[in-house]
């Protein structure tokens, strides 16, 4: 599973003209599952999400957490985050999940997140969304489960 957080000063998701989620100061949070990845995987990235240290204190050095500003995050499903380029010049999603598998681990990992007490907002799994960001920094970190130690 992986997650791409952009830490912003605002973010917004619109489906059909409609605005299905709105944030303030947080992550824009686009996660892709893998067609290998499990409830233990959105719990790694869950909890490293909320702790992940990249919020300016007041010396402007990453000391702070989602958890400690009381960040909102916006969480995009986002499928091409598994796209494997290394052969031809189309891309090859088959190391994604089917939509069905993907849909299950997305929503477990927003309810994951949504114990912490933060606030939480959704774009609409598998609709064509059109997202804005004000990048804040800007910071960008992709992390992955893979990552995480046995």
């Amino acid at each position: 599973m992986k997650a791409l957080l952009q830490r912003v000063t605002r973010a917004e998701v619109t489906v059909d003209c409609r605005v299905a989620g709105r944030i303030g100061q947080g992550f824009l949070i686009l996660l892709g599952v893998g067609g290998n990845d499990s409830e233990k995987d959105a719990d790694y990235l869950a909890d490293k999400v909320v702790n992940l240290r990249v919020f300016s204190d007041d010396n402007s050095k990453f000391n702070l957490s989602a958890l400690h500003i009381k960040a909102e995050l916006l969480v995009i499903s986002q499928f091409t985050l598994l796209a494997d380029t290394s052969r031809g010049r189309r891309p090859s999603f088959t190391e994604a999940a089917p939509p069905e598998t993907a849909e299950k681990l997305y929503d477990y990992f927003i309810r994951r997140v949504s114990e912490t007490g933060l606030k939480i907002q959704s774009g609409i799994f598998g609709a064509h969304m059109l997202v804005s960001i004000v990048n804040d920094g800007p910071v960008t970190i992709m992390l992955d489960s893979k990552d995480k130690l046995a």
